[in-house]
């Protein structure tokens, strides 16, 4: 397979998901997926794509912080099928990760109870088979778990309750001291796996939601990319580089000559993209581009950008240098031609090659083909 797992500039400095398990999870069961700088989930309809990225999604809101039930809003439908209740008619899941970096592999693994009522049911940190945090649930009729991690020195662990609808690791960094080696062991391990998943943009551009003009705003693109205007308008003014090379971009992915990109502001205050078609033919605005055109721009500008323009929190505790952002996109090639996939690969390659970014998709049949010959590109292919 190309591009192997943890490939890349600067992995060991910069957090990011080297794994992703799904031992349990919709369709999907004993499944361990090595995720490269750009890893692309490949097959039919059926074959669960999507359950892929949605259970990276899900790790990534909660170590941002989110609770359960916003992580899965829709819990029943992760449950693996075909899975028989217990003898207190409770079903659920299981999902995990592997996120390396300074500290080295770190593992996340999470048993998540989806009926009769969503709550975490266990969780466990570990780093070189050592658990650095283990939790339990005791009793069903409190909302809590039963934590317990490492410490080290006399006391050896420290016992406490924690929420059982928030991930325990994203607050551990709230109830350790950092007073033992222990202690310090489980917060750096703690803040690695935190890091990573904070550093992910889910992304899936609505060309019926940016079609119209937008208000001025601070230029942070939504994750439906709405408000591209607004964030051309920004990143114009303030990265001439990235800017040229989304220009070409264009040039390379929509029909028709393109001079370069510009934004226009309207009688009204509210902003509008178009592309410059060069001397004597007249700007094209970007709502009148087919659904694909805006597609490949939207996509192309996260790929070229970076946290700061992204509507994301990565972790402000860490230099943006020391963190790499993770695209998320599902359906990537959804109304792309070819050209336009393999400009958007090509976009992936420069930007991941330097450790920055990295880009996990899952794409069509017809995409993947152009996608295994490429040095640099994991391609997994999924079977119904």
């Amino acid at each position: 397979m190309p591009g192997a797992a943890g490939a890349g500039t600067g992995v060991r400095h910069r957090p990011v998901l080297t794994e992703l398990r799904l031992s349990a999870f919709g369709s999907h069961r004993a499944a361990a997926f090595p995720l490269g700088p750009v890893t692309l989930f490949a097959g039919p309809s059926g074959s669960g794509k999507s359950q892929v990225l949605a259970a990276y999604a899900a790790l990534a809101a909660l170590g941002s912080g989110a609770t359960l039930d916003e992580a899965f809003p829709d819990p029943s439908s992760r449950v693996p099928e075909r899975a028989v209740p217990d003898a207190q008619q409770r079903l659920g899941f299981r999902v995990g990760c592997t996120v390396d970096g300074p500290v080295g592999p770190v593992r996340l693994d999470l048993a998540v109870q989806a009926e009769p009522a969503l709550r975490i049911v266990g969780e466990r940190l570990s780093q070189d088979g050592r658990i650095l945090l283990s939790t339990a649930l005791r009793d069903p009729a409190r909302s809590s778990v039963q934590a317990a991690w490492l410490t080290g020195g006399a006391i050896g662990v420290t016992r406490a309750p924690l929420p059982d609808d928030r991930l325990g690791t994203a607050l551990l960094p709230l109830r350790v001291a950092g007073s033992t080696a222990g202690q310090r062991q489980v917060l750096a391990a703690a803040e690695q796996v935190v890091v990573a998943l904070r550093s992910v943009f889910p992304c899936d551009p609505r060309p019926d939601r940016m079609r119209a003009a937008v208000p001025s705003g601070e230029g942070r693109l939504l994750g439906d990319c709405a408000n591209l205007a607004d964030v051309l308008r920004r990143t114009r003014h303030e990265c001439g580089t990235r800017h040229a090379l989304l220009a070409g971009a264009a040039r390379a992915g929509c029909a028709g000559p393109v001079s370069g990109l510009e934004v226009k502001a309207r009688a009204d205050g509210r902003l509008t993209a178009v592309l410059d078609r060069g001397p004597d033919r007249r700007p094209t605005e970007l709502g009148r581009l087919g659904s694909g055109e805006l597609r490949f721009l939207a996509l192309a500008l996260v790929l070229l950008t970076g946290p700061g323009v992204l509507a994301m929190d990565p972790a402000a505790e860490l230099l943006s240098a020391r963190q790499a952002l993770t695209v998320l996109a599902d359906d990537l090639d959804r109304g792309l031609d070819r050209r336009q996939s393999a400009e958007l690969l090509r976009l992936a390659l420069l930007s991941c090659g330097r450790g920055h970014v990295r880009l996990v998709g899952a794409v069509g049949e017809s995409a993947a083909p152009g996608a295994r010959g490429l040095d640099g590109v994991s391609v997994v292919d999924l079977t119904p």
